[in-house]
């Protein structure tokens, strides 16, 4: 009796399935690529942040680097990508760095064309796939996995994370490859499906969109290269057509850049737009070349690597030429990039009135994924509230000698941008304390919140000075030439001591200590001798009784502002980076 369910023959196992069957083995083809490519990208994102933890000395020191020698701002960007494993992080970084005003957008422009060649790594490690050597490499998951269970030293478990991370890749791309059939019914669909002749352009546009939806043209180049190392032809019988995704998914990673970029200022807004015109102008350009120059792989890279087994390397070839071409062309004319970039994207809000004295740079929350970096920011932005709080000091001491009681309201005003900018300063820290640091990190966040507790104190000292002077004015104090003079010296003191504790914190030096302490000592001791030579004028009769309160209070609060900046420059100690300069 015949089935009267449908039912279709399987050439490779040799018996019929129904077609319930037949259509789950498709499913199960999609499920093995999808798992595939999810241990691909969690992979790529254990090696990329463990890679970033263990070199983010070099990062920090790269990152900072604000060279106006475009080839030398190109090289950083590679090595900053080729560190981190990804063109993603840094341009995503880059945007965070234009954010904060750290980076200008000649020198972004430059970094995102050396980030484009930097992850034409990722696509090589990912071309070795089919390499018999690399089935040892899946050895790298297992010895990360132990590392991890087995030591507790943070260095030797984000090395553990990123051989883990390593070879998941790996079993990644194993398990697309073997996921795709390379005999059979099914693998004749595949061949049917995959080689078909598609437009070009339309190959442009799919790998265009996947990348922009997985946000890895990793991924996308892993799938190409999976299909080609299981013998399924890509794009159809023109030797070019596969590499159209390949441009394409350049184009797709820009959405990472892109989509990062909003709720930021105009500059940022350009950093991104200029990385996606750049892939576009380069991706034009090939495109032509590729559909005017039909032997353009038969000539170019087929010769390179001739064997079937090397197919895969094709692609990871191509991908360098594109980038490292593209990057060629369009170096010459970086700031035709930033003038474009600044005509689509217009300045908001222009004419108004000027920012407030203290108006820090953006706090990126884009610099987390590099805490160095982000700690290097913090500092210069710590060291600006720094100096607004000894300016704020100033104001109220010389208001104190001039007899000036209405600069009390300028003091109460600015310690209010004081309170708002530490709160801000505060809220960064706590975020920044939740990413994956250093031991060396973590101590200089701790410090960092030590910092911004003095500095405060800086400030409510100056709101104090107010007060001494409204005494002053109103219950018509008088004080001696002697006195004023002796106490403007001491101050002139306090004022080159803020010098010395910001520069050797600013630049972390801990050399400059040496000279922070014998400041203080000697505006220690100008306090003792103030308050000594009062008390013997008081006892002869040469000073007013009344005097005493406000002359006292105001010599001890400067002392105490002088110890809390040194307390600021001390603080460096905490930390066991030495002299390295942050951002």
């Amino acid at each position: 009796m015949t089935n009267s369910r449908s039912s279709c023959y399987n050439k490779k196992a040799g018996f019929a399935y129904t077609i319930e069957e037949y259509y789950m083995n498709y499913v199960y083809i999609i499920l093995e690529i999808l798992g595939g490519m999810g241990a691909l990208l969690i992979g790529m994102k254990l090696l990329s942040e463990n890679l970033t933890k263990l070199a983010h000395k070099p990062l920090k020191t790269l990152l900072n680097k604000t060279a106006k020698n475009r080839f030398a701002c190109v090289g950083i960007g590679t090595a900053v990508t080729v560190l981190g494993q990804s063109s993603s992080f840094t341009t995503v970084m880059v945007v965070g760095l234009v954010n904060a005003g750290i980076m200008t957008l000649f020198q972004a422009t430059a970094m995102i064309m050396g980030a484009n060649i930097g992850t034409t790594l990722v696509t090589w490690i990912v071309s070795l796939a089919d390499i018999q050597i690399t089935t040892f490499f899946l050895a790298c998951s297992a010895v990360g996995a132990l590392m991890l269970m087995i030591f507790k030293k943070d260095k030797v478990k984000s090395i553990g994370s990123a051989l883990a991370g390593f070879g998941l890749i790996f079993v990644g791309l194993l398990v697309m490859k073997d996921a795709f059939p390379q005999e059979g019914e099914e693998a004749e669909v595949m061949m049917r499906v995959f080689g078909a002749n598609i437009h070009p352009l339309l190959l442009l546009l799919i790998g265009m969109v996947f990348t922009a939806v997985v946000q890895s043209s990793a991924a996308t180049n892993a799938i190409v290269i999976s299909l080609l190392a299981s013998g399924i032809t890509v794009g159809g019988d023109s030797g070019n057509a596969l590499y159209f995704i390949i441009i394409g998914s350049n184009i797709g990673t820009c959405a990472t850049a892109l989509i990062s970029s909003f709720g930021t200022n105009s500059n940022a807004k350009r950093a991104a737009l200029i990385h996606f015109l750049f892939n576009v102008f380069g991706a034009i350009i090939f495109a032509v070349i590729l559909l005017a120059w039909k032997g353009f792989a038969a000539t170019l890279l087929d010769p390179v690597f001739p064997v079937k087994e090397a197919i895969p390397m094709r692609v990871a070839l191509f991908h360098t030429i594109f980038n490292v071409v593209g990057t060629l062309v369009f170096i010459p004319f970086i700031n035709l990039f930033v003038k474009l970039a600044n005509l689509l994207v217009r300045d908001k809000n222009k004419g108004e009135e000027a920012l407030p004295e203290l108006a820090l740079s953006e706090l990126d929350e884009r610099l987390l994924n590099t805490p160095s970096v982000a700690l290097g920011h913090l500092f210069n932005e710590t060291g600006e509230i720094f100096s607004y709080a000894m300016k704020t000091l100033d104001l109220s001491f010389e208001a104190f000698l001039k007899k000036d009681i209405e600069t009390k309201e300028k003091v109460i005003e600015r310690n209010e941008e004081l309170s708002l900018a530490n709160k801000k300063v505060v809220s960064y820290l706590i975020k920044l304390s939740a990413s994956p640091l250093t031991i060396d990190e973590e101590k200089t966040v701790s410090s960092l919140h030590y910092v911004l507790n003095d500095i405060m104190r800086i400030s409510e000292l100056a709101d104090n000075v107010t007060k001494y002077t409204g005494h002053y004015v109103n219950d018509k104090l008088v004080f001696s030439q002697e006195f004023l003079a002796g106490l403007e010296g001491m101050f002139d003191k306090i004022k080159n001591l803020y010098e010395l504790s910001r520069d050797a914190f600013l630049n972390r030096d801990v050399a400059k200590l040496e000279e922070v302490d014998i400041q203080e000592d000697a505006i220690d001791k100008d306090r003792r001798k103030l308050v000594s030579t009062h008390i013997e004028r008081l006892n002869e009769g040469k000073c007013q009784p009344q005097n005493s309160s406000v002359f006292i209070n105001l010599v001890g609060n400067l002392e105490r502002a002088a110890d809390h900046i040194t307390y600021i420059a001390h603080s460096i100690e905490q930390s066991s980076e030495g002299k390295e300069i942050p951002a």
